[in-house]
């Protein structure tokens, strides 16, 4: 099975399933199927099947030419179900990992892909979790559910790990430019998931074990969150000492050595920053180990959105204005800059906290369209500077490289800038976090 599989991956004949046709799953789908492997995607979501299946691309990363000419090539389909699993050779997991309200993985998605994947394959195939997930997951729950039908690993079938590292709407860094780590469960499964994406990624690093490779990726997002909820506080702390914190980073990062700029903002977003750091704190519980640095920047960095609300209600205060009843415009919902991606986004929470206050809120993005928060929907204002001058406040939560911040400046009675959009600007109406 090994020797068979390996020639198939070398000779492009090993057909690959990706379950989850989400920001990470139908990237690397079109990946593979560009260099000539055929794909099949599996999504639950039929409105995404049913945009595939008419050629059209909900991902910003992805566009519809290039779903257009893979589909046209034969070499990419999707369905809604897992009965494409039985003919496949190649299984990559790439579905949502969630906390639930009680702050605890909801791994839920992975173990349906693990148990549908039993239920309809055949023997010889590779699986590789991608999901981000606590360490322990792939052995611990992917492996039982697949060796229930009796089929050995090694000898039936091969199993690994390798986190995914997207960053949507980043132009310089592709999935295919991204250094990948593999770690098996077993030596053999490590090998052939190294060789399987070394078809399409330039570097693929082996690490010693699946719960390594878990790890690795929890490392990369526990790092980001724990420098993030140090700036925030420090942003915190300079609005106290009426010290310029964008003034203090940009001089800090001078320093050639023994620094790396951070940045604060409204709050976390994402589906991995704000959750990731949250699986490893609670599995180290199940350990009896306090992650309290985890803990602690989770602290901070939720706290963000109602400081942000906190310093409109200042601002505003100063202009001898309430903020029940204040025409409050939030500039950006989505959770980073140019993506339509509003998962996680401190916007969601500002605008839910304004709303409780009494305020009069409205959005613009020229990503997103409308958003839903407690079963209210709000739609985007078209962009209309004659709108932004009817405001009591426009608050920059997101900063899109589309939208001209400079006549928002000129036409707004005030801007609550949080992501430093207008740096060494100084102006009346201007206010920073």
């Amino acid at each position: 099975m090994y020797s068979r599989l390996k020639n198939k991956i070398v000779t492009k004949k090993a057909r690959l399933g990706v379950i989850g046709l989400g920001y990470v799953g139908l990237p690397l789908a079109v990946e593979f199927a560009k260099k000539g492997f055929e794909v099949s995607g599996v999504d639950l979501d039929r409105s995404r099947v049913t945009a595939l299946q008419n050629k059209k691309s909900y991902i910003l990363d992805v566009t519809n030419e290039d779903i257009r000419a893979i589909m046209d090539a034969g070499l990419f389909s999707a369905a809604a179900d897992y009965r494409a699993v039985k003919k496949l050779d190649v299984i990559i997991i790439c579905v949502p990992t969630p906390l639930r309200k009680t702050r605890e993985p909801d791994i839920s998605y992975i173990v349906n892909a693990a148990e549908e994947i039993a239920r309809h394959r055949k023997k010889g195939q590779l699986i590789i979790l991608e999901s981000t997930t606590y360490p322990g997951t792939t052995d611990e729950v992917v492996l039982p559910a697949l060796s229930k039908s009796k089929m050995r690993l090694d000898t039936d079938f091969f199993l690994a790990f390798s986190p995914e590292r997207v960053d949507p709407g980043n132009i310089r860094y592709k999935t295919k430019d991204i250094p990948k780590v593999v770690g098996g469960v077993t030596k053999k499964s490590a090998e052939l998931g190294q060789l399987f994406y070394k078809q399409v990624i330039r570097t693929v690093m082996v690490v010693s074990s699946a719960k390594t490779a878990e790890m690795v990726k929890l490392l990369e997002n526990t790092f980001r969150s724990v420098n993030i909820g140090l700036v925030n506080e420090i942003a915190l702390m300079c609005h106290k000492l009426d010290i310029n914190v964008w003034e203090v980073i940009e001089s800090a990062k001078t320093k050639p050595f023994g620094f790396m700029p951070f940045y604060p903002g409204p709050g976390l977003g994402g589906h991995c920053i704000p959750i990731d750091p949250l699986y490893l704190s609670w599995k180290a519980r199940l350990h009896g180990f306090e992650a309290r640095f985890i803990e602690l920047a989770d602290m901070v960095n939720s706290y963000m959105p109602e400081y942000v609300v906190k310093r409109i209600a200042e601002i505003l205060n100063k202009a001898r204005k309430p903020l029940s009843g204040s025409r409050i415009l939030i500039s950006g919902v989505s959770y980073k800059k140019d993506v339509n991606d509003t998962r996680e986004s401190p916007s969601i929470e500002i605008i839910r906290l304004l709303e409780k206050k009494g305020a009069v809120v409205s959005f613009f993005d020229p990503y997103v369209s409308e958003i839903k928060i407690d079963g209210n929907c709000f739609r985007s204002m078209a962009w209309n500077i004659r709108k932004f001058r009817d405001k009591d406040c426009v608050v920059i939560i997101t900063d899109h490289s589309s939208v001209d911040y400079e006549e928002i400046l000129k036409n707004s009675k005030i801007v609550f800038d949080t992501r430093n959009v207008y740096k060494n600007i100084k102006a009346k109406n201007l206010v920073r976090l």
